[in-house]
């Protein structure tokens, strides 16, 4: 597939003109169009562009009863020459075929991947808008359309993209609770994929620690509640006197790529990396003897976001404030590689 074999419908009236892009909340605004292509007798097909809005689907589509749905998240940014990049897209082409497999369904070619998202692009530039912070939210996904409710894999699929214009995700301090009884995922299980079960099994949980104050919970590892592994929307690091410590992946752990982009930034700015197990008294032990000196996560809606304080056992744990922080130092420079501020040497630019 190329750009010329997308089928374009165009809209009849832009929505841009009503939209307060200095007020946005965070998946609440879409933009014009959406990308759309279907898979039927053994094959992806019929990609179109058309005008954003609802589709239909029988209520028997599989989706709906057995959850065989998949996502990711990418951002658009502008630079001030209003160029147009995508961060480490490739990555996240890999990572939905991964979260795919894992489900049972078809992998989706890149080249479509590839030539949707820049014809779709190409079309919603205006909803790009320069500056730090701002971006175009991408969120690429599939679901099982075929109408039949037998507990099997659907021979019929959806693969979809839809755009929302966005600005910073979090505000404000993030506190987070160390699990001790929920878990997000088990081993040989569906964690290491973008699943949206995933998310939906962590919502009742997260809305306990919200109602106790907390933005954000850290899951443990589902056997012991041990081992600090990841957040709900983040990978989590971990920053010991001048060591930064992450978990590794594992079939638990979402492969996150802004998290592969701190560990490869750190490691060329001269700061040491242990990728291994952590465990929650390792933590809490660092933290009262004052080696702990960051917790922050990474992830493509947040990019970093500090983390200022934590939870567990009832024990409370607020995080020294620093003025050079490991966290401002990756942001920085991942966002101004992402807005062409500066050089890219390691090939995560992609223009459109």
């Amino acid at each position: 597939m190329s750009s010329s074999n997308i089928q374009i419908t165009p809209i009849q009236e832009t929505k841009i003109n009503n939209v307060d892009f200095n007020n946005l909340q965070f998946g609440a605004v879409f933009s014009d169009y959406m990308f759309e292509c279907d898979y039927k007798d053994g094959a992806w097909q019929n990609p179109v562009i058309k005008p954003y809005g609802p589709i239909s689907m029988d209520p028997s589509a599989r989706v709906f009863h057995y959850g065989q749905a998949v996502f990711e998240g990418m951002k658009a940014y502008k630079d001030d020459n209003d160029n147009v990049f995508l961060f480490r897209p490739e990555d996240n082409h890999a990572r939905i075929n991964k979260s795919s497999a894992r489900l049972a369904i078809p992998e989706f070619p890149k080249e479509y991947f590839l030539d949707g998202l820049k014809t779709l692009l190409d079309l919603e530039r205006d909803w790009i808008k320069k500056g730090m912070g701002n971006s175009l939210y991408i969120r690429p996904f599939v679901i099982a359309t075929q109408p039949a409710i037998s507990a099997s894999p659907a021979s019929e699929y959806k693969f979809m993209i839809i755009l929302s214009p966005a600005q910073a995700y979090y505000a404000g301090e993030v506190r987070v609770l160390f699990a001790e009884q929920f878990s997000r995922a088990a081993s040989g299980g569906v964690g290491y994929a973008k699943a949206a079960g995933n998310y939906a099994a962590q919502f009742y949980p997260t809305k306990l620690a919200n109602e106790a104050g907390y933005q954000q919970i850290i899951w443990t590892d589902a056997d012991t509640h041990e081992y600090l592994e990841e957040a709900g929307t983040m990978n989590i690091f971990f920053r010991i006197n001048d060591k930064l410590v992450t978990a590794p992946n594992n079939d638990r752990i979402l492969d996150g790529i802004t998290r592969k982009s701190v560990i490869q930034l750190a490691k060329d700015n001269n700061i040491e990396v242990e990728v291994r197990r952590v465990s929650v008294a390792e933590i809490k032990e660092a933290a009262k003897n004052g080696s702990l000196k960051e917790i922050f996560g990474s992830g493509t809606a947040t990019v970093i976001n500090p983390i200022v304080g934590f939870s567990h056992a009832k024990e409370n744990f607020d995080l020294p404030k620093l003025e050079n922080s490991y966290a401002s130092l990756f942001k920085e420079k991942l966002t101004n590689i992402q807005y062409n501020i500066s050089d890219d040497p390691y090939g995560w630019r992609y223009q459109i």
